[in-house]
């Protein structure tokens, strides 16, 4: 049986528990399965040792809404707005504020 890319992450995280791609290509992975906890708890991974530039905390963000975790993906919006103006994405930052209010 092959194995599945979400498998294929994993493995290589053995190796490297600690590799900030693996880690969010593993998210991007259980995203398209729609695995919606196995996102969560790796981008949360992913965040604790990255520099993310925003993109990241609207993924987990809406895993959250996916989840029904409405504070936690409020707070990690508010995250990705700081982050994303931190590095020049305003774009991203204005996108974020707009989830926000229309809540």
């Amino acid at each position: 049986m092959t194995a599945s890319r979400i498998d294929i992450f994993k493995q290589m995280l053995v190796n490297d528990p600690i590799n900030s791609s693996i880690l969010f290509g593993l998210a991007k992975e259980y995203e398209k399965a729609g695995e919606t906890a196995g996102m969560i708890e790796t981008l949360e991974r992913y965040l604790a040792i990255s520099d993310d530039e925003g993109n990241a905390f609207g993924m987990l963000a809406r895993a959250y809404e996916r989840a029904d975790q409405r504070d936690k993906a409020k707070e990690t919006y508010k995250r990705g707005i700081d982050a994303a103006t931190a590095h020049g994405h305003p774009s991203m930052a204005e996108e974020y504020r707009m989830t926000l209010e229309s809540e």
